[in-house]
């Protein structure tokens, strides 16, 4: 077990719990997304494992989101507690890397604040999304291809009016258990990459369950010329999920990037 001098308890005996973030990256093809599934294996039920084979106990670990089966992380955030002053935060990080799968790696362990939570403090997300036109060996799983030209400045016309809504039904999964369905979009543009590829940037305040590949899947039709901007905009106003293009491939989304308050962290 992991143990130090620095472990503390309280007044009665009991161990006092501490709070840390766990950042950590993965490819999300061998797995049923994010999220402890019964039918299937999670990425959190593997990171939960590690933990509470190395800290021998149990270990429960909270996630800033949900990624979908397939769905990657350059840059997943989780909370776990544990008691406090039992393992050295560098020392941890690489036993877990030891024990981990290799398409699971933890880049740092930060302690936080004991009531910090690694989803509802969240200020925002960011989301990547790669498409292709090239046949590529190398980078085929991670990019979804297109055999077609795409107009990016239509696109991208496109994607900037994704900024001025707020209800984001028509690219939401049907059926979820989320209260409501209101997101605030700050950041979403496509880019030219040097390889010639693109890639789709997309940041909010919070994410519906499908809501990126869904957005990705209806801008492809608008960069086809399947679709203007005014249709485009009319998907969004109605409010309905059928109304939006089929939902884009999950192999080549990426969640990117998380923030917080800095005042979460000790």
């Amino acid at each position: 077990m992991m143990t130090n001098d620095n472990a503390t308890a309280a007044p009665d005996g009991a161990p006092v719990l501490a709070r840390h973030f766990i950042y950590l990256s993965y490819d999300g093809a061998a797995y049923h997304g994010w999220q402890v599934q019964p039918n299937g294996i999670s990425v959190q039920q593997r990171l939960g494992e590690a933990l509470s084979t190395i800290l021998r106990s149990t270990i429960e670990v909270t996630g800033a989101g949900r990624t979908d089966a397939g769905v990657n992380a350059a840059l997943m955030v989780a909370h776990f507690d544990s008691v406090a002053g039992s393992f050295d935060c560098g020392v941890l990080a690489d036993k877990l890397n030891r024990l981990l799968p290799p398409d699971i790696a933890v880049s740092r362990i930060v302690p936080v604040r004991p009531d910090a939570h690694a989803r509802f403090d969240a200020t925002s997300r960011t989301y990547n999304y790669y498409v292709t036109r090239r046949k590529c060996p190398f980078t085929a799983r991670y990019r979804w291809r297109q055999h077609t030209p795409l107009d990016v400045a239509a696109m991208n016309e496109a994607a900037a009016a994704l900024m001025d809504y707020e209800d984001f039904t028509s690219f939401s999964r049907l059926h979820t258990d989320v209260k409501t369905n209101i997101c605030h979009v700050t950041e979403a543009r496509w880019e030219s990459l040097d390889d010639g590829d693109l890639r789709f940037v997309i940041t909010a305040d919070r994410f519906l369950r499908n809501m990126v590949r869904a957005v990705v899947g209806t801008l492809v039709e608008v960069g086809r010329g399947r679709m203007d901007l005014p249709s485009f905009r009319r998907v969004i106003e109605a409010r309905d999920r059928c109304a939006a293009g089929q939902s884009a491939p999950g192999n080549a989304l990426f969640l990117a990037g998380i923030t917080y308050p800095d005042s979460l962290f000790l």
